[in-house]
């Protein structure tokens, strides 16, 4: 069986309790429409708090791999998210949201942003959340968004992706089939370790070649990681401050909307 090999890895940058795996700037470019993603190890208290903020243009996906988070959004949408709990938030053309650590946990797993198709990145904002037994799984491997095997994710996007959840045990092997024309594949290690071919994986993104042959793992470690596949996002990635766009009239829509809202929550003392 022919296997792609490591493309690019990075360990990313480390910033108290986020290690920023990805930006639209690095290595978002390698894996749209996957354009964003964090590792977090959020500590008991405020300090993990993140505080009201924007975001257009993009889907956030948090994956809660231990502990329990709180969650505000200006839809209305609030609630704690627990071990195993995903988190899907469609921005659309604009919303702002918080979240941290519920009180007395802290709170391990991912965050990813998803550059959004042109037919979404102006429309309406929604939200999904999903408890740890509403999401599907196939041997070792969770569906958080997309397809895998005969399982789907509660949560489809418009796009052709697949997004995991994976624990294997010292020693186990697992192989993924990707499908039809997900040429975008990669892999971020929260534990353990992961040999594929010849390259050990580590606390770090690996993002594999371009093509559509397997990717085979053997853990090094008790393992845990997510991985993405995708149909590669043929469009610009146009960036403001939180915002991720095709093209920079549909950034400038967005960004329009971020400061309306901006200004009904600062009116009512929110922010």
């Amino acid at each position: 069986m022919n296997q792609r090999n490591v493309a690019f890895r990075t360990a990313g940058h480390t910033r108290g309790p986020i290690t920023r795996l990805a930006s639209p700037g690095d290595a978002g470019e390698l894996i749209k429409p996957f354009v964003f993603l964090d590792r977090f190890h959020l500590p008991v208290g405020d300090g993990g708090k993140m505080g009201m903020h924007p975001h257009s243009g993009i889907a956030t996906i948090t994956v809660l791999l231990d502990g329990a988070i709180e969650y505000r959004e200006t839809t209305g949408a609030q609630g704690v998210l627990r071990t195993g709990g995903v988190e899907w938030m469609n921005a659309g053309n604009g919303v702002w949201h918080d979240g941290g650590p519920a009180e007395g946990e802290s709170a391990l797993g991912f965050q990813l942003w998803l550059a959004l198709p042109p037919e979404d990145e102006n429309g309406p904002c929604d939200s999904r959340y999903l408890s740890s037994d509403q999401v599907p799984s196939v041997g070792p491997a969770r569906i958080i968004l997309g397809r895998h095997g005969d399982a789907a994710s509660p949560i489809q996007p418009r796009a052709s992706l697949s997004y995991l959840h994976v624990k294997l045990a010292d020693g186990e092997r697992w192989t993924y089939t990707p499908p039809a024309g997900h040429t975008v594949a990669w892999v971020a290690v929260a534990n353990g370790a992961l040999r594929s071919g010849r390259t050990t994986i580590g606390r770090e993104l690996a993002v594999f070649e371009e093509g559509d042959a397997a990717l085979e793992f053997v853990a090094e470690g008790a393992s845990e990681f997510v991985l993405g596949s995708a149909v590669k996002h043929p469009h610009d990635l146009v960036t403001g401050y939180y915002s991720v766009h095709t093209n920079a009239a549909a950034l400038a829509q967005g960004e329009q909307e971020i400061q309306r809202i901006g200004k009904q929550l600062r009116a009512a003392n929110l922010i």
